[in-house]
C-alpha cells in the first residue's frame, strides 16, 4: 500500500500543482504558539499560515485532502478550531500534546463534525500517554512529530527516535488501540545520495505499517523556487520516484525489513557522531 504523501503549503498554485503530481494532503501550519522557542536556532520550518489561507486552498483541490494544524489548546481554542472548520478543513491536527484534558478538550470542540482529528504525538508526555489518549480518541488518525519529539528526548538527530525503538514502540500501542491511520515524520527525494537516505526511512514505513509521511522541505522548497514549471517538475519527478521505489518493496522479506532497520540505526549513529563532533 502506498503511503500518503502531505505537503505543507499556503500557496495555492502550489498546492494545486502538489495534488496534479499525486500529493495525497495539502498542510496549512497555523501553528504559532511556543514554537518559536522550542525551536529557537534550528534550521526548521517555521510556516507563516493564516485561516484565511483555508478556504483559498480549499477551492483549488478537486481531491486531495486539506489538513489543519492548529494551535496547542489555549484560551483561543474554540474560534481558532471552529473558524477552521467552517473553512473546509478535512482533518485537523492538535499539537504539543501534554495533558488529556487537553485531548479531551479538542475532541468535544471538533465535536464529530465532518472533519476527522489527528493527535500528534511529539512530546514526552503524549508518548508516555499514548494508551489514554487513544481511548478518548479511537476514531482519531495519529501522527508522530520526530522533529519536536528528538528535542523533548535531548536528542541530536531528528530521526533518533526512529533509531532507539520509540517510533515502533508508538506504533504498537496505536495498533494495540485498534488505531489504523497513522504516520510519522518526513522523507526528502528518493535517488539523491545521503547517509540516510530517502528510500531507507520509507522501507521503515512499510516495515512498521505507518499510512502517511510528511515531504520535507528538501524535496521541494517552494519557498526558495520561484518558477512554477521547476516546482512541477520536482513534484512530479519528486512522487514518482517515491510510486516506484515503494513497488519495489512490495516483495520484500522480514529479513530485508531488518537488514533495513539496521541499517538505519548504523546510519543514524553516524550522523549522532558526526554532530557531536561539531
Amino acid at each position: 500500500m502506498n503511503l500518503k504523501l502531505l505537503y505543507i503549503t499556503n500557496d495555492e498554485k502550489v498546492a494545486k500543482i502538489a495534488e496534479n503530481a499525486g500529493v495525497d494532503r495539502i498542510f496549512v501550519d497555523l501553528e504559532t504558539i511556543g514554537k518559536a522557542e522550542r525551536q529557537f536556532g534550528r534550521d526548521t520550518v517555521k510556516s507563516v499560515h493564516a485561516i484565511s489561507d483555508i478556504a483559498r486552498i480549499k477551492a483549488v483541490l478537486a481531491h486531495a485532502e486539506l489538513l489543519v494544524r492548529v494551535n496547542p489548546i489555549y484560551d483561543g481554542s474554540k474560534a481558532e478550531i471552529n473558524a477552521v472548520i467552517d473553512a473546509g478543513a478535512d482533518i485537523v491536527m492538535l499539537p504539543m500534546i501534554t495533558t488529556l484534558a487537553q485531548v479531551k478538550t479538542f475532541a468535544e470542540l471538533v465535536d464529530d463534525r465532518w472533519c476527522r482529528m489527528c493527535m500528534l504525538i511529539e512530546t514526552a508526555e503524549s508518548v508516555e500517554m499514548i494508551s489514554d489518549i487513544i481511548e478518548i480518541a479511537p476514531e482519531a488518525e495519529y501522527f508522530i512529530g520526530l522533529n519536536d519529539l528528538h528535542l523533548a528526548y535531548g536528542q541530536t538527530f531528528m530521526f533518533e527516535p526512529l533509531a532507539d525503538g520509540t517510533v515502533a514502540r508508538i506504533i504498537e500501542h496505536m495498533k494495540s488501540g485498534g488505531v489504523t491511520e497513522f504516520g510519522f515524520g518526513g522523507v526528502a527525494r528518493v535517488g539523491e545520495e545521503a547517509v540516510l537516505s530517502a528510500e531507507k526511512i520509507i522501507t521503515e514505513h512499510h516495515r512498521l505499517g505507518s499510512k502517511m509521511v510528511i515531504l520535507s522541505r528538501s524535496f521541494c522548497n517552494a519557498l526558495e523556487i520561484k518558477d512554477l514549471d521547476e516546482i512541477r517538475e520536482k513534484m512530479v519527478s519528486g512522487v514518482e520516484n517515491i510510486r516506484a521505489f515503494e513497488k519495489t518493496l512490495s516483495d520484500y522479506t522480514p529479513a530485508q525489513y531488518e537488514e533495513n532497520r539496521r541499517a538505519v540505526v548504523q546510519a543514524v549513529e553516524s550522523i549522532k557522531s558526526r554532530l557531536k563532533s561539531y
